[in-house]
């Protein structure tokens, strides 16, 4: 067995975080046409360093296996997470005053989501997006994309073509890069000297907290607290100046990072506040990650337990939703087409396919109204608020909307 080394600092890593058994890749969905096709699983089990405390799973598919063909993630198809783009761009011209000088860049820009409310203020933009698919769209709605991977070659490449960022920002994609350092190292080379970064991520304080363990999947290499992301971004130079929290994703920080030597944003009070909560609730301390494991399976029980009862009164379960968490709860739990019907999705590059794994079919959001079960499974809980407010004509026939995480909550 190859050895196992943080990807972060190099310490071997002995210590399981979480272990969900083995799973397709969340994002592979099934085409008709592959159906009956054998279909590869790996293991979904992450580590933690017992010395930078980074949470971590091993890469058993490539970034560009992953990533790079086909992705079928598509930001615009959530019209709260459009509302929070739009919202980030008034804040940050507020705030900074980026104008139609400055230089905005975005790492994972996908299909312009973010990108086309600073167009819209005149405000320069460029995107990188590895998904030549999603990219592709973004350049039919005007927003400038290079397909690559980011990293310190494609740093080196854009700032010899003159690009540097006044403003360079990346949401829900720390995550995703199976190399940190050399992803970290690029942001170092590319942003000006008194440019700003802003990051957001999925916090690891409240995946472990509200039990969001279905957030784990082959597409997040890492896991990541504020501890251990002020290391990394030191490690290479850069200081992070201030810190929110953020209710997306069920929970998420929004990191500003500058140069080390660019003294004219001082580190605000969030910053020590924010460093002293992860201490007190113990995230410098081995012991504290090594107990999660037991939240996941009591999770997992009342989940099965719930829909075993449904069906056997008689009740139909539709899912909502065909997100990787859905799909990483769905194949940790074993749950298939004999416990939930079908799932719709809103998204064109999903209906008509399947699952990975669990083969549960995809629809559009009519096949509810013309089923009407009697509850709808929430598989992105992240967005239920925006959900149950779309779906409120299903309660007419007295269907129920259930959430699955962080316990199983039925919603009259």
């Amino acid at each position: 067995m190859t050895e196992l080394k943080c990807r972060f600092c190099g310490t071997k890593l002995k210590h399981v975080f979480a272990d969900l058994g083995s799973s397709p890749i969340g994002n592979d969905y099934i085409k008709p046409e592959n159906l009956y096709a054998m279909e590869p699983f790996y293991p979904l089990e992450t580590y933690v360093c017992d010395s930078c405390f980074l949470v971590q799973l091993p890469e058993h598919q490539s970034a560009e296996n992953i990533f790079a063909e086909d992705y079928t993630y598509f930001s615009s198809y959530s019209d709260s997470w459009l509302q929070h783009a739009s919202n980030y761009v008034d804040m940050m011209m507020e705030r900074f005053g980026f104008n139609e000088n400055s230089q905005v860049v975005e790492l994972a820009s996908n299909d312009g989501y973010l990108l086309q409310y600073f167009k819209k203020k005149g405000v320069p933009i460029l995107g990188i997006e590895p998904a030549a698919n999603v990219a592709e769209v973004a350049e039919k709605n005007g927003i400038p994309s290079v397909v690559k991977f980011f990293g310190v070659q494609t740093a080196n490449d854009l700032v010899n073509d003159g690009t540097k960022a006044d403003l360079l920002l990346g949401n829900n994609v720390l995550a995703h890069v199976p190399d940190i350092n050399d992803f970290v190292g690029g942001m170092k080379i590319i942003l000006k000297e008194e440019g700003i970064i802003t990051m957001e991520f999925p916090h690891l304080m409240r995946l472990i907290e509200l039990n969001q363990f279905d957030t784990i999947y082959h597409e997040h290499f890492s896991y990541l607290s504020f501890t251990t992301v002020e290391k990394i971004f030191a490690h290479h130079g850069l200081t992070l100046f201030d810190v929110e929290e953020l209710p997306t994703h069920g929970g998420s920080l929004r990191i500003f990072a500058r140069h080390q030597q660019d003294e004219s944003k001082p580190v605000t009070e969030r910053v020590h506040a924010m460093r002293n909560t992860e201490a007190e609730k113990g995230f410098t301390t081995l012991d504290y990650y090594l107990s999660y494991q037991t939240q996941i399976d009591e999770t997992k029980r009342n989940l099965l337990k719930f829909l075993i009862e449904a069906k056997e009164q008689g009740k139909t379960v539709a899912g909502y939703g065909a997100p990787c968490k859905g799909n990483t709860l769905l194949n940790y739990c074993g749950v298939k087409v004999d416990l939930i019907q079908y799932t719709v999705d809103r998204s064109p590059a999903k209906k008509g396919s399947y699952l990975p794994g669990t083969r549960i079919p995809i629809y559009d959001p009519d096949k509810l109204f013309e089923t009407k079960p009697d509850y709808i499974l929430i598989l992105p809980w992240n967005l239920k608020d925006e959900i149950v407010n779309q779906m409120s004509d299903a309660r007419s026939w007295g269907c129920k909307f259930v959430v699955p995480i962080p316990t199983v909550e039925v919603i009259d």
